[in-house]
């Protein structure tokens, strides 16, 4: 892969930001966003440049990217994407590395990362004081390394000012077509959604993962049959002391043992099937957001917005105005 370097008119700077061990897809997603959002338009609107410290990167599938190097760039930028990867630690403490960060973030009116390239804009202190995402795998990580940052674990990508975070992979590329959309209006991010065959543009509040997901991994522990009947008897009492009486446990034995083998209480875990269970039904646009409420097993149609609010960001009555079929 050599280096994207296309000149035009009234073309806006992107700067992708590389180092050693980086994920190649965290620049491939938005790099071809970009280019399909050019080709769309029929000019350079985005004028893409791939940098970082030396003239090339080893990235962590054993692809090599050519680069130019970072103290080359000058003057004003329209948007700076830190990409992320295994060596995203490593990287924290190469003070050279987070000063050009530093630098080119103070030039640029948008910066932005990928995946754990958010750990490094919190460490050039990019994100002090901002709502930011990453993987939800590093969530956690992040916020106990940079408590001044307000960690969003759950939402795709997120928006805080001119500072853009995204979260594993893939979000890279529904970032970058948000910034499109930004940037050309909505119909030319889903030209640009069409021209690269997904399957739809997601929007930043969308969840990273379902709840149900996370209980696969309690698949082989002895919570997996409690699980299946907990996601088909959400009305049901789900409180901590039924659940513990069907597993014939006392219920700070059960609440310990479920936290470790799912990795979330078993409180929070039923408000997140709960909470993932209406957003689905809001979706489809079946039924009210009262009557939702009160399928999926919350007290009242306040208690669920409360619950919503919390964990999207949005109110359900927002969320199905954006997301409805």
């Amino acid at each position: 892969m050599t280096n994207s370097d296309i000149g035009g008119a009234g073309s806006r700077e992107v700067v992708f930001v590389l180092f050693d061990g980086m994920q190649l897809l965290d620049l491939a997603g938005p790099l071809e966003v970009f280019d399909a959002a050019n080709r769309l338009v029929g000019r350079t609107v985005y004028r893409s440049r791939i940098a970082a410290l030396g003239s090339h990167v080893a990235t962590s599938s054993g692809a090599s990217v050519e680069t130019v190097q970072l103290s080359s760039i000058e003057g004003a930028l329209d948007t700076v994407i830190v990409v992320g990867g295994l060596h995203t630690n490593t990287e924290r403490g190469n003070a050279p590395f987070v000063a050009e960060i530093q630098r080119l973030a103070a030039s640029s009116s948008r910066v932005c990362s990928v995946c754990t390239g958010a750990f490094l804009l919190a460490e050039a202190g990019v994100l002090d004081g901002r709502m930011a995402t990453t993987h939800w795998a590093y969530a956690g990580s992040l916020q106990r390394r940079f408590p001044r940052v307000r960690v969003q674990p759950d939402p795709i990508f997120v928006q805080d000012g001119h500072v853009w975070t995204s979260a594993g992979v893939t979000a890279g590329i529904d970032m970058a077509l948000a910034l499109v959309a930004d940037d050309l209006g909505s119909p030319c991010a889903a030209d640009a959604a069409r021209w690269l065959v997904l399957p739809a543009r997601r929007l930043g509040l969308q969840s990273q993962y379902s709840p149900e997901l996370a209980g696969q991994s309690a698949a082989a522990q002895p919570f997996a049959d409690l699980i299946t009947w907990m996601r088909t008897h959400l009305e049901a009492d789900l409180s901590v002391s039924t659940l513990a009486e069907r597993m014939h446990l006392s219920e700070r034995h059960f609440a310990r043992r479920f936290t470790a083998a799912v990795g979330q209480t078993p409180s929070a875990y039923v408000e997140a099937l709960r909470l993932d269970a209406a957003r689905r039904l809001l979706e489809s646009g079946e039924a009210g957001v009262a009557a939702i409420a009160r399928r999926v097993g919350f007290r009242n149609r306040e208690t669920m917005q409360r619950a919503f609010q919390r964990r999207f960001g949005t109110s359900p009555s927002t969320y199905r105005q954006t997301f409805a079929a």
